[in-house]
């Protein structure tokens, strides 16, 4: 039996996710895990396809858009407070910021993260734009699972 767990949202980066956005880690159960995730402004992430892992994500703040790829399939959305989207199993994503302020949602993966390894780049419609404060953001060694 997993413990009962509380967490309060972390000032402080846990660590740097694949695509290049900021992780705030939040809680973990055997089916799944959850996470804070920012694209500060100005910033678009690296086009990438989770290997395993499925997610839904709801955005908190900001503006930005979304690229998804599956197949034949593909289209960009709008996203700001209160759109909600999933991304299956080897769905090609990327993702930037198009506000003035940071874009913050949340992600819960099924199952858990697994760690490293379960993201690969693919080509997407951007060129990756990371600035100093993403690169060098406060950060403590990723975890073997996050």
């Amino acid at each position: 039996m997993t413990s009962f767990t509380t967490k309060r949202l972390a000032r402080d980066v846990d660590h740097i996710a694949p695509d290049g956005s900021e992780i705030r880690l939040l809680g973990r159960v055997n089916g799944g895990s959850f996470c804070h995730c920012t694209l500060p402004a100005g910033t678009t992430s690296a086009a990438v396809r989770n290997r395993t892992v499925e997610e839904v994500w709801y955005f908190l703040e900001g503006q930005g858009q979304v690229w998804r790829k599956q197949g034949e399939r593909e289209e960009t959305v709008d996203v700001s407070p209160e759109v909600c989207l999933t991304m299956p199993a080897g769905t090609h994503f990327q993702f930037r910021n198009t506000g003035p302020g940071p874009l913050c949602f949340v992600i819960a993966t099924m199952p858990p993260w697994p760690g490293a390894g379960e993201s690969e780049d693919v080509a997407g419609p951007w060129d990756r734009q990371v600035t100093p404060a993403s690169r060098d953001a406060r950060r403590r060694p990723a975890p073997a699972s996050a």
